[in-house]
């Protein structure tokens, strides 16, 4: 079953445009949406958060149009977490994990136990524990994302949107991210959407690929079976070959073109 669907799915943004995009993101999966810049990889996750609002066609979440879902139920099965290098100085870790909870919430009320219980489980997952007092202006790049996610987590949604999180990371946070999603989606089951550039971790972690070229979706699949020195060649224009090793996807350029 598939948790989202596109029918037809068109949108148009200048001269960029997404055109009768048809595509199913398998429920209980993760899934990385990958291709070179400008393909539409953003644009589509942030279709898919109703962040903006397509031409014509459709998205289904779990076969119901999600333009027929309010905008407090719609935000307690779908969680966005954008690109962005802002952080709030002033405030703990705590209390940025905590406005996850606000979609639960009843006007200006605060949190209640169960409200607690779960901000103490998203800081758990994440291991925040011991940094929750913590000043966000005092995290390094990998501790501040890792806020972001538990932030996001304690939304308690069954679908978490990613757009472009290991941006700004170095390899070894890029991998503690990862293997922190991978963690999530195989313990708990919630399908896992994000925008990557980084393909051999995308080929490495996620169920599936999501390949994006000029608006259209160019293949989806496993990643073992789509990615390809082809694909390399007709989407990123480049002459590379792929070696696995440990079930890590290797790209590995051609050294005549060097």
């Amino acid at each position: 079953m598939g948790a989202l669907k596109t029918k037809n799915l068109t949108f148009i943004q200048g001269a960029f445009q997404i055109n009768q995009l048809s595509l199913a993101i398998e429920e209980g999966k993760m899934t990385a949406i990958v291709g070179p810049n400008g393909s539409g990889k953003s644009t589509l996750l942030k279709l898919f958060a109703r962040l903006y609002k397509a031409e014509a066609g459709e998205i289904l979440l779990k076969d119901l149009p999600i333009t027929q879902i309010g905008r407090k139920e719609f935000s307690k099965k779908i969680t966005m977490l954008l690109q962005s290098k802002e952080i709030f100085p002033n405030i703990t870790v705590e209390e940025l994990v905590s406005y996850g909870r606000t979609p639960h919430q009843k006007g200006l009320s605060r949190m209640n136990k169960e409200d607690r219980e779960i901000l103490e489980w998203a800081l758990h997952e994440c291991q925040l524990m011991s940094y929750k007092d913590r000043m966000l202006h005092t995290l390094s790049g990998g501790e501040l994302q890792r806020a972001r996610i538990a932030m996001a987590l304690a939304q308690k949604t069954e679908i978490l949107l990613l757009d472009e999180p290991t941006t700004y990371l170095d390899i070894t946070h890029v991998m503690e991210l990862m293997e922190l999603m991978k963690k999530i989606n195989q313990k708990y089951g919630m399908t896992i959407v994000m925008v990557l550039h980084e393909l051999s971790f995308a080929g490495a972690y996620c169920d599936n690929l999501v390949v994006m070229k000029k608006g259209s979706v160019y293949k989806a699949g496993n990643p073992q079976d789509i990615l390809t020195s082809k694909l390399l060649e007709e989407v990123y224009e480049i002459d590379a070959m792929i070696k696995y090793e440990n079930s890590f996807p290797m790209i590995i350029p051609n050294k005549k073109n060097w």
